[in-house]
């Protein structure tokens, strides 16, 4: 495994990729050689983030991203000693603890720390807190049992805080340390209630949120996801109720069920609508159990949607609808625009979903212009084809509830099919829609979707159309490319169709940031997609060498 110097230079890192992704392409054996421990398939069309992988993995990580992200802090604690622990104390509390909008980084701290480039904890006590030193916060404690009531250190942390709110609760190497820190404190009286005033922003570490107060057990239960940490808290007396936990613990059916034997109550936290979102039918079946209310609105007004309105939304599976009808949903119940909900489920293509409701409802025919809107969401073409036959004027004729449905389903990973039928058909493709008010093209170059964003664009869709944020392609771009929501998406793909399509080369910075300008702005986008802009403004490069 290659080692670093104490300063890496993550511009030279770069460029070695660059060079390493050059000689592949020019069919050199030692750059290829070097390629194929990744196990790409062969004929692989070589691209800079695989000259990147390369890279990481022969310094001992598992991405580029990762190896970026540990140059950049291992350059900033060594520049800034004087800063050193907070700046790591910021990569293993999220920015709702150590002030900012970050999340927390524990693979990244644990990277760091391992490397000593911290100070250790015989510095820092409140470093103790976050590694789950026990022997060290042990001694700490006998020489001044009052400590565990004071706030302290650079985040102005109680102890128990400190503890329970550490990421590195989810690394094996940490997380028997923190349980017996929690074990340590609570026996020796810190409060297990303790809590602290959010510090995301517009708050501060400074000027902390004391009407949103973060607790102890949330972060064990609801950031962090440790059972036994909850276990021990909630047998402390921990309250259960305290209005972030029990939505935060979706994701852990352990956790979670150690809150609601607990007391926790369901009602009033979204947490119903959240596990639909996230696609958990044990954690929906258990929420329904220990009373949560099928009917009850999201935001808790008349006009919010349902959570059987928002399951079929969010596409989810019979199951998960039988569940809430079982437990009493009001399957007669409408959307806020009078779509009943068998209608809703064939807008979108779950026909099965809407089988089940007509038969609980007792609806019978559907009608002419429904049944073709379902063929469309479903990509069955044969069908839509035939219906459109039947009757030329449906397309002509969507409602402005049916149109948004191209962008709802463009949303979605699994709905490629339905989207390319329904824009062939005539739906108008500019229509916003989703969550952030994006259209089709929008949520595909989001998703990272090259082949979907290329399809739209060849069929009329505008790069400069604008969505919810108040912004057009190229934000939709560089949200995707950075923070990559799902995995295997090809942004750099979706750059290239645009630029294709009209969307004008990039150019550097001036100053030398890595940022670019394009469409009038200094924008942020991933490497990759970064090279793919600049490169449109020079001479085309060589065609790519197939891996061996």
């Amino acid at each position: 495994m290659k080692r670093l110097p104490p300063r890496p230079d993550l511009g030279h890192l770069k460029k070695q990729a660059k060079t390493l992704l050059a000689e592949a392409r020019a069919g050199d054996a030692a750059a290829l050689a070097r390629l194929q421990p990744l196990g790409l398939p062969a004929g692989t069309d070589l691209r800079l983030h695989h000259a990147q992988w390369c890279l990481a993995r022969e310094h001992g990580f598992a991405s580029w991203p990762q190896f970026q992200a540990f140059v950049l802090a291992r350059c900033a604690l060594a520049d800034d000693p004087a800063r050193a622990a907070l700046l790591w104390l910021r990569l293993v509390y999220a920015g709702d603890i150590a002030g900012g909008n970050h999340t927390a980084r524990p693979a990244l701290a644990e990277q760091l720390w391992a490397q000593g480039v911290v100070p250790q904890p015989d510095q820092d006590i409140w470093l103790a807190c976050a590694v789950g030193d026990v022997a060290r916060l042990r001694e700490h404690v006998a020489r001044d049992p009052t400590w565990v009531h004071r706030h302290g250190g650079p985040l102005q942390l109680p102890p128990l805080i400190a503890v329970t709110h550490s990421s590195l609760a989810r690394l094996p190497a940490f997380a028997d340390g923190l349980l017996a820190c929690v074990d340590l404190l609570l026996r020796a009286g810190a409060d297990p209630h303790q809590r602290v005033g959010s510090r995301w922003p517009p708050a501060s570490l400074q000027a902390p949120d004391a009407s949103h107060p973060l607790s102890a057990l949330y972060g064990a239960a609801g950031a962090h996801h440790h059972a036994g940490i909850t276990r021990l808290l909630l047998a402390a007396g921990a309250d259960p109720n305290d209005g972030e936990s029990l939505y935060h613990a979706l994701g852990s059916l352990e956790c979670l069920q150690l809150l609601l034997a607990a007391g926790a109550r369901v009602p009033g936290t979204h947490a119903l609508h959240r596990v639909l979102d996230m696609d958990d039918l044990p954690a929906l079946q258990l929420l329904l159990a220990h009373g949560a209310d099928p009917n009850e609105p999201l935001g808790g007004s008349a006009s919010g949607a349902a959570p059987l309105q928002w399951a079929l939304r969010r596409r989810r599976s019979l199951a998960h609808v039988q569940a809430l009808v079982a437990a009493g949903a009001d399957a007669e119940a409408v959307t806020a625009e009078g779509t009943p909900a068998h209608i809703q489920a064939l807008r979108y293509g779950l026909p099965e979903v809407a089988a089940f409701l007509r038969g609980v409802l007792g609806v019978g025919d559907i009608p002419a212009d429904e049944a073709f809107v379902a063929a469309c969401a479903q990509g069955d073409e044969a069908q839509a084809n035939a219906l459109l036959a039947a009757q030329p004027v449906f397309v002509r004729r969507l409602t402005p509830i049916q149109q948004r449905l191209l962008p709802e389903l463009a949303a979605q990973p699994d709905c490629g099919s339905a989207v390319r039928l329904m824009v062939r058909l005539g739906w108008p493709i500019d229509t916003p829609g989703g969550d952030w008010e994006g259209t089709a093209l929008h949520h595909a170059i989001f998703r990272g979707d090259a082949v979907l964003t290329r399809f739209l664009l060849e069929h009329g869709a505008r790069w400069q159309a604008r969505h919810g944020f108040e912004d057009n392609a190229c934000g939709a771009l560089a949200w995707g490319s950075i923070n990559t929501p799902e995995p295997g998406g090809d942004w750099a793909g979706c750059a290239q169709a645009l630029l294709d399509h009209g969307l004008p080369p990039a150019a550097p910075d001036t100053s030398g940031s890595d940022a670019v300008w394009l469409d009038g702005r200094l924008m942020h986008f991933s490497d990759e997609v970064t090279d793919c802009l600049l490169a449109a403004a020079e001479l085309p490069v060589q065609s790519a060498q197939p891996v061996q």
